[in-house]
C-alpha cells in the first residue's frame, strides 16, 4: 500500500468520520474526554491519545511514571475517532503518543505523514512480525482472531476449516460478528491484504447472507453462550477475560483457532507511535520504549488484559495459546487499508 498524501487522507477522513465507526472494547469515551494519570497535566508531561483498553494503558502509565517521573495525560477514544482527530489536528495536535487496539488506524495516521520515526532502540525490542515494515510506529501488543462456538451444538469436526467457509450456505444464520467495530474491520483488512479485493468482496457478500449482527465482541460471545447463535468471530481475549472473572458469559463456549496461515488465524497488532508534532519527543519516545520493554510487556504477561506480549522476549500469559502455535498468516500492518475495507463493507450492506 503506497503512502498517501495529506490531501487524500483528509478526503478519507471525511468519509470515515461520517460513518462514526467505533472500536470494540474501547469504551464509550469520546476523543474530547481526558483524564490526568499519575497527577499529570498537558503542560508538564506527555499526552497520550489512547484507543487501547483504558485499564491496560493506565497500568502502563502508572509503571512508566513510577520508573521515570514523567507524567502522562490520557485522552480516551476509539481507534477511528482518535486517528481522525489526529489527522484533523495535524501539526497542531496536542498528542505526543497515539496507541491503538488495531493496526489500520495507525496506518491511517502514518499515511497522513504525521508520525515521527520510532527510535531504533525501541524498534529493536519488537520482532519484525509485530511491527510495520516502515518502522513509523511499532507493535505494542497483539490479539488473535478466534471462532467461539457453543459446545452443546457443535463439535470441532463440524467447524469450518477456514474463515472463508463462513460465507458458504451451510453457515446461514449460524454465526455472529460485530461488523461496526474496528476489531472486525481489522480482520477484514487482513483478508483484503491476503486474498485481494475480489475475494474480500465475495466473502463479505456471503457474510451478509449468513451472519447475525451484534454490537461488540462481548455481546456476540454472550449470544453464543445463551444459545442464540452457534458461533461468533471475535478476538481471543474476550473469552479469556470472562473466564478469569465469573465465566458466566462464556461457560457454554470454547475458542477455535483456524491456524494454517488462514485469514481467520490473523493476529492483529496493537500499535504505538510518536507524533511528529510532539514538543516532548524525547519523553514520548521513552514511553514507547517502556511499554515495548521488559517491564511494559510484563504488564501484559501478568495482568488481566489477556492480550499477547510481543516484545523484549517476554512470553504471553500462560493461559493463552502460545503465539508460535497460532500459525498466523504474515501480514504487514502498514498495508492494512481501513478506507477500502469501509468501502467494501458499506457496499455489502454491512455498515
Amino acid at each position: 500500500m503506497k503512502i498517501r498524501t495529506n490531501a487524500l487522507a483528509g478526503i478519507a477522513l471525511a468519509a470515515t468520520a461520517a460513518l462514526g465507526l467505533a472500536a470494540c472494547g474501547s469504551g464509550s469515551s469520546t476523543p474530547a474526554a481526558s483524564s490526568a494519570a499519575a497527577g499529570g497535566s498537558e503542560s508538564d508531561g506527555i499526552t497520550v491519545y489512547n484507543a487501547q483498553h483504558e485499564s491496560l494503558t493506565k497500568e502502563w502509565i502508572d509503571a512508566f511514571t513510577a520508573e521515570t517521573g514523567i507524567k502522562v495525560t490520557l485522552r480516551q477514544g476509539s481507534d477511528t475517532e482518535m486517528s481522525n482527530q489526529i489527522i484533523q489536528e495535524g501539526a497542531a495536535s496536542p498528542a505526543d503518543v497515539f496507541l491503538t487496539e488495531n493496526s489500520p488506524a495507525m496506518a491511517q495516521v502514518e499515511n497522513a505523514g504525521l508520525f515521527a520515526d520510532v527510535d531504533k532502540a525501541t524498534v529493536d525490542q519488537v520482532p519484525a512480525d509485530f511491527r510495520p515494515s516502515t518502522n513509523k510506529w511499532t507493535g505494542i501488543a497483539a490479539r488473535s482472531t478466534v471462532l467461539v462456538y457453543d459446545k452443546a451444538k457443535l463439535t470441532e469436526d463440524r467447524l469450518p476449516k477456514s474463515m472463508l467457509d463462513l460465507a458458504k450456505p451451510e453457515w446461514k444464520g449460524k454465526w455472529a460478528a460485530s461488523p461496526s467495530g474496528a476489531d472486525f474491520q481489522a480482520i477484514v483488512s487482513a483478508l483484503l491484504e491476503l486474498k485481494g479485493e475480489a475475494a474480500a468482496e465475495e466473502w463479505l457478500k456471503g457474510m451478509k447472507e449468513n451472519f447475525k449482527a451484534y454490537k461488540g465482541n462481548s455481546t456476540a460471545m454472550k449470544a453464543v453462550n445463551a444459545g442464540e447463535v452457534d458461533a461468533a468471530l471475535i478476538y481471543h481475549y474476550y473469552y479469556y477475560g470472562d473466564q478469569a472473572k465469573t465465566g458466566e458469559n462464556s461457560k457454554n463456549v470454547t475458542p477455535y483457532y483456524f491456524k494454517n496461515q488462514d485469514p481467520g488465524a490473523f493476529v492483529s497488532v496493537s500499535g504505538g507511535g510518536v507524533l511528529k508534532s510532539s514538543k516532548k519527543a524525547d519523553d514520548a519516545q521513552a514511553f514507547l520504549k517502556f511499554i515495548t520493554g521488559k517491564n511494559g510487556q510484563e504488564v501484559l504477561q501478568k495482568g488481566t488484559s489477556f492480550e499477547y506480549a510481543i516484545a523484549s522476549d517476554v512470553p504471553a500469559n500462560d493461559k493463552l495459546v502460545p503465539l508460535k502455535d497460532l500459525h498466523a498468516p504474515t501480514v504487514d500492518p502498514a498495508k492494512l487499508n481501513s478506507e477500502k475495507v469501509t468501502e467494501l463493507m458499506t457496499e455489502a450492506g454491512l455498515l
